[in-house]
């Protein structure tokens, strides 16, 4: 592994996705106490503020994940990315082609896929260059409700099928998330159960310490 690929070696453990939140500062605030949890992967995910805004708060973002070693990725903007020389870009079915996007980021960068309930879209995911695919709703979604859904056993045909990490999303919670560890699930995306806890940080290393179990 060359050294510009070892944000590679990160792609284990929680997921961090932000919620939509009104307030700056307040994001930059929960993502620290989630990387002081020890989370290492953040996406940055914003469907309701400027562009200006999303700039200002992914170069924010950058810095801060920088500071902790950690991994930020920007979800469906691949221009955004580039933009703020994130780690990289997790793209959903209908943002893009993903070889194009593997293309214009070189070979240094993370490119996550959305693969929904399907194994042959994650194949073809894999075989345009995604780093890792992402299952879901593996459960009922606040932020989703109507995603389709994705069977706990998909995530074990992947892990004999596939040969890049697998990602569950939806709907999940420290209660619900280990039947997906034990099935292959390489990480855990959360947004409520993470950015709702009333200790981040702490609800981070609850989450973290699932893997290490």
């Amino acid at each position: 592994m060359t050294e510009a690929r070892r944000p590679l070696r990160l792609l284990r453990g929680l997921y961090a996705i932000t919620p939509e939140q009104p307030e700056r500062a307040r994001l930059l605030a929960d993502v620290a106490a989630v990387l002081a949890g020890g989370g290492r992967i953040v996406q940055y995910r914003d469907k309701q503020s400027t562009m200006p805004e999303r700039v200002a708060r992914a170069r924010a973002l950058r810095a801060l994940t920088h500071q902790h070693g950690a991994c930020l990725i920007i979800n469906d903007d691949l221009a955004l990315a580039r933009l703020v020389d994130a780690d990289g870009v997790h793209l959903g079915g209908d943002d893009g082609c993903l070889a194009a996007a593997r293309a214009i980021l070189g070979p240094d960068k993370l490119l996550g896929a959305s693969c929904y309930g399907e194994l042959d879209r994650a194949r073809a995911a894999v075989r345009a260059g995604a780093d890792y695919v992402a299952f879901g709703a593996v459960y009922p979604s606040s932020v989703k409700p109507d995603a389709s859904p994705a069977t706990v056993d998909l995530f074990s045909a992947a892990k004999t099928q596939l040969t890049v990490a697998t990602c569950a999303i939806g709907g999940i919670a420290l209660a619900n998330a280990p039947p997906l560890l034990a099935a292959g699930a390489d990480l855990l995306a959360v947004i409520t159960d993470l950015f709702s806890a009333p200790d981040i940080a702490a609800r981070a290393g609850q989450y973290q310490q699932l893997f290490a179990q």
